[in-house]
């Protein structure tokens, strides 16, 4: 090759080089711009609804009590959450409501609001709203001047929203909501006997030989129900477990089959590696949808949803596993005389254990997180209650107690696979 065909190959290699490394970025930006106009990320502003985001977010960390008048009747009714569970017994309330001919609400910092055939809400720096509902409307009569954003009036519907609460009237009802920080209610409902105790007066009552009590109050808690959560764990964790290790146990005697160095037969190899391409190609919600229709919804469809998928996952890396042992570890327990068995005992599985162990505890852990997910379709686990949660839309803090104790599981299970993985693989605690 002469010098001057050299030179034109190397002007031509670094001129294909240059165009490779305008073009590149180019495609990335248009690429960018295409996800830009197909998925509308201009309008996101106009659909972000700060309001909702942060009641959302409000709701996570605090509590919601609501006082209700029937403005037919004039009953009271004061609960937590708005929920019969979290009912205050008739004659009772919280000591920021004072029960009489006319209630009186104080929210705090000079926000009072009177309940009676005339309601009233006395709003510090504007003035006082007072409203008399009945069949032809609220009735409702406001200081002079323009309302003010935090107050939206009709004819038949008030609701005013400050900082201090809620209050909303309509024709037939008169209601406050009141925004307190905390899980009311966590430990113990209005109706225990164990209700409002401080941990040290808890602990005078445990000493005395009520300690099976307070817990029975606790685990059967009507609002939180710590006994259902915590059996809704467990199917979590099982639906995980299930599936993990009974996909672990089918996918190995298959694994061999697809191994070229155990299966020289090519037909069988094609064969299971498609049936592996098959169920892992399916996802595990799919597979899910699928059996809650042969099965039934439950956790051991989901348990099923899990093993198919990882059947087939974990097949192909075993496979993998498998055609990369040392061929001269094998020849030499076969020199010995050593059966077909013990050859796989001896020569090929402490080659491949390492890897398969720890393949299996990853997927346990995240199959945990999964599991989570697939609950929620088949009805089972912690999942099917935190989307029931987040369906009513109005117990937040619920959602977040359900999403705390998945962290917190997962965390353990992490905890948990790496201890299996140190002691099973390296041999230490």
């Amino acid at each position: 090759m002469t010098t001057a065909t050299l030179h034109a190959a190397t002007l031509t290699a670094f001129s294909r080089k240059k165009r490779l490394t305008i073009a590149v970025p180019l495609v990335i930006l248009a690429y960018f711009a295409y996800i830009f106009v197909s998925f509308d990320v201009a309008g996101l502003g106009d659909r972000i609804n700060l309001n909702n985001a942060r009641t959302l977010l409000s709701d996570s960390y605090s509590y919601k009590t609501h006082v209700a008048q029937n403005n037919r009747d004039g009953a009271i009714s004061i609960s937590v959450e708005g929920e019969r569970k979290g009912q205050y017994p008739g004659g009772t309330a919280p000591d920021w409501v004072s029960l009489g001919d006319a209630t009186v609400v104080d929210l705090g910092k000079g926000h009072v609001i009177t309940l009676g055939p005339q309601v009233s809400y006395d709003i510090p720096g504007y003035g006082v709203v007072t409203a008399r509902p009945n069949g032809t409307g609220v009735n409702a009569v406001f200081p002079r001047g323009d309302l003010p954003d935090y107050i939206n009036a009709s004819k038949n519907r008030v609701m005013i929203a400050t900082d201090a609460g809620r209050f909303t009237i309509t024709r037939a009802r008169a209601e406050v909501f009141k925004y307190s920080y905390g899980w009311e209610l966590f430990f113990f409902t209005l109706d225990s006997p164990y209700y409002g105790m401080g941990p040290v007066e808890l602990a005078r009552h445990a000493l005395s030989g009520e300690a099976g009590a307070i817990w029975q109050d606790f685990w059967t808690n009507k609002m939180w129900r710590h006994g259902d959560v915590l059996w809704a764990l467990f199917e979590t964790l099982l639906m995980a477990f299930l599936g993990t290790f009974g996909a672990a146990i089918f996918a190995l005697p298959l694994a061999f089959l697809a191994a070229r160095n155990f299966t020289p037969l090519g037909i069988f190899r094609f064969a299971a590696r498609r049936v592996f391409d098959f169920l892992r190609g399916v996802d595990g919600l799919i597979w899910t949808i699928v059996l809650s229709r042969a099965f039934g919804p439950g956790p051991l469809t989901g348990s099923l949803a899990i093993l198919l998928t990882d059947t087939g996952t974990f097949g192909k890396m075993f496979s993998e596993a498998l055609e990369n042992v040392d061929e001269k570890q094998i020849e030499g327990i076969t020199s010995t005389g050593a059966k077909p068995m013990q050859r796989y005992r001896f020569g090929v599985f402490p080659q491949v254990l390492p890897v398969l162990i720890s393949q299996v505890l990853y997927y346990l852990e995240s199959n945990t997180r999964s599991a989570t997910i697939i609950g929620a379709i088949t009805g089972g686990g912690i999942g099917l209650l935190l989307t029931q949660a987040i369906a009513t839309q109005k117990d937040w803090e619920e959602v977040t107690y359900y999403i705390v104790l998945i962290i917190l599981l997962v965390m353990a299970m992490d905890s948990l696979s790496g201890w299996l993985r140190r002691k099973l693989i390296k041999g230490d605690g």
